[in-house]
């Protein structure tokens, strides 16, 4: 409830507000000196800037302001004096190989620095800030590479991506075994378990491993190898570690046995310039990864 009547308080000697909540009664106590000193001057000040810096918009254009300074004009000029301080080294890169980039301490820092940027902009989206990767995106910080890990094969799957529309892409795809009718569903669940014995993973009691693995010598050996140790030319993933791309429960098995995987990884050559792919490639071989 609020009272308007103006009072005086009693312990304070301060005039109120004439509002009052539950019986407190509101002092009007004045603003400090200096804040409202302050405050006029934050009021001038504005009006300063509003003079100096380009502020009000107009019909077709705004005020440019005094000092005619533009942020817009300051970024492009900043941004040209960076690329004229890095143009020599990115010369080098242009001319150098990744191999020859590796191989050179100033090159490799340089490419590192300029490949987290693009990576953060390109392929952070799917693979994660530090390449850690998700369900169905690669890990890239790891030492289990599908096409392996070595500075050609890396840079030859950003430039061609994997099943892109590009000519010289990595091709391979995971046939759908039971939605095609290749496999029944005792067969699909039968070599699931199978699978995951050959990393370790418990199966349930009772689950039928040697039909699984006839199955897997007769429909997946060729892709997978007869131990399960994939095949880096045909992008199949080693069954037998501890790393899955879209995980190892048996649901996720089976499903991936039955409606087959066949994702897609742009190819980043005409998206990006050379430089970059080069430098990518030195920061994606640098995570942590990397083969010789």
């Amino acid at each position: 409830m609020a009272d308007h009547k103006t009072d005086i308080d009693g312990v304070t000697g301060v005039a109120t507000t004439g509002h009052v909540w539950d019986g407190i009664r509101e002092l009007n106590t004045p603003l400090p000196r200096w804040w409202l000193w302050l405050f006029y001057i934050t009021i001038v000040w504005s009006i300063g800037y509003w003079v100096v810096y380009p502020s009000w918009p107009l019909i077709s254009s705004y005020t440019n302001g005094t000092f005619n300074w533009h942020s817009r004009e300051a970024l492009v000029s900043d941004l040209a004096e960076l690329k004229t301080q890095r143009g020599p080294l990115f010369e080098r890169l242009a001319a150098a190989t990744v191999q020859e980039i590796a191989a050179d301490p100033q090159l490799v820092d340089f490419a590192r620095a300029v490949g987290k940027t693009a990576f953060a902009e390109n392929c952070a989206p799917c693979h994660g800030a530090g390449g850690q990767g998700g369900k169905g995106y690669a890990h890239l910080a790891d030492d289990d590479w599908l096409w392996g890990g070595s500075l050609a094969q890396i840079e030859h799957t950003i430039r061609h991506g994997v099943r892109s529309a590009d000519t010289n892409t990595r091709r391979s795809v995971m046939p759908a075994f039971g939605r095609d009718g290749v496999l029944q569903r005792p067969d699909v669940h039968a070599v699931a378990y199978y699978v995951r014995s050959l990393s370790g993973l418990p199966v349930e009691p009772g689950s039928d491993v040697a039909r699984g693995k006839a199955v897997y010598a007769q429909s997946c050996a060729g892709c997978h190898g007869p131990e399960g140790k994939g095949n880096r030319d045909l992008g199949a993933p080693n069954l037998t570690d501890a790393i899955w791309l879209y995980g190892s429960d048996e649901a996720t098995i089976v499903d991936g046995i039955w409606n087959g995987r066949a994702a897609v990884m742009p190819a980043w050559e005409g998206r990006l310039d050379d430089v970059t792919v080069k430098a990518l490639t030195v920061y994606v071989h640098a995570l942590g990864g990397g083969e010789k």
